[in-house]
């Protein structure tokens, strides 16, 4: 079975359906490849990178990208295990980025730039979730309020 790395069309299609001028939480939750699996032609093809390492290569190269847009990272953790939930389910890397809207992050998507660089993240990761969630701004005393 192979992960979840880039969008099926559906969900872009959903993705892009939604308000693109309303703040917007991504939850991303990451498992990286043991070793980086990057096409041939690239310049970092057979060079023995890890998964880490490529993920932070594209990290390193798209922050700029995404901060014009407007993002920032507000939250990041180290998952240590699954407690509720499939047990099979192991993340490496979990954050949640913001952005002032969903066209923020489609113009941070379709940047000429960041689709060559986006190539490290699709060598580097075996399998993903991008969740988009509305922030709630006003949180109640009890959890789900």
């Amino acid at each position: 079975m192979t992960g979840s790395i880039d969008p099926t069309r559906p969900q872009f299609d959903a993705f892009k359906a939604l308000p693109r001028d309303e703040p917007i939480h991504m939850l991303n939750l990451v498992r990286v490849r043991a070793l980086a699996d990057y096409p041939e032609g690239h310049p970092n093809h057979g060079k023995g990178m890890t998964g880490l390492e490529a993920y932070r290569a594209y990290g390193r190269e798209s922050a700029h990208i995404f901060k014009r847009v407007g993002g920032r990272q507000i939250w990041a953790g180290r998952p240590d295990v699954v407690v509720t939930g499939p047990t099979d389910e192991r993340w490496d890397i979990a954050f949640i980025a913001e952005y002032p809207g969903g066209g923020a992050f489609l113009a941070m998507v379709t940047d000429p730039e960041y689709r060559e660089v986006v190539k490290h993240r699709q060598a580097g990761v075996e399998d993903s979730r991008l969740i988009r969630m509305a922030p709630i701004t006003e949180l109640g005393e009890g959890f789900g309020e």
